[in-house]
């Protein structure tokens, strides 16, 4: 795949990040739980952090998701399907996630805008929105690259990829 390292290694990264956030969250929430529960004191916010946790997290894992071409397929339709004309649909799907992605990081990118003019934030802990939006709207872009790589890194005049 054309740039297919650095791109590799910015997607691991990103997941890493991702599973270090859920970490962080995991091991928030049992402090949180526990202290309720033992010690009548909890962390203030808690179900803020996790929310915004999960939601970049999500995000970060997106880019892995797609370059490791592991979105659910539904393949019942075009199982008995000949392999070009699979290829074919294979580069569609990955069109329409570049498109999709590339929606999606405009519009976190645009809401992270207004959010920090606005000065949004969350409830009780007051944390900036823009901030959410912005750790969204990376890997979303990062995604949509990765998959416009992938539409035009497979097609050599029509011939099925191996």
């Amino acid at each position: 795949m054309m740039f297919s390292n650095p791109l590799e290694r910015i997607a691991r990264l990103c997941s890493i990040l991702g599973g270090l956030i859920l970490i962080g969250l995991m091991l928030m929430t049992c402090y949180s739980l526990i202290g309720r529960n033992f010690f009548n004191s909890a962390v203030i916010g808690d179900f803020e952090l996790t929310g915004v946790g999960v939601g970049a997290a999500i995000a970060l894992f997106m880019p892995l998701c797609q370059l490791k071409r592991e979105n659910i397929i539904v393949d019942f339709f075009t199982a008995k399907c000949s392999k070009q004309f699979n290829f074919k649909l294979d580069r569609l799907g990955d069109l329409l996630m570049m498109v999709i992605f590339s929606l999606l990081a405009w519009r976190c990118g645009a809401a992270a805008i207004k959010a920090k003019e606005n000065m949004g934030a969350s409830m009780l802990l007051e944390f900036p929105d823009w901030i959410v939006l912005t750790s969204m709207c990376i890997p979303f872009g990062i995604t949509a690259v990765i998959a416009a790589t992938q539409v035009i890194s497979k097609f050599d005049n029509n011939k099925v990829a191996p």
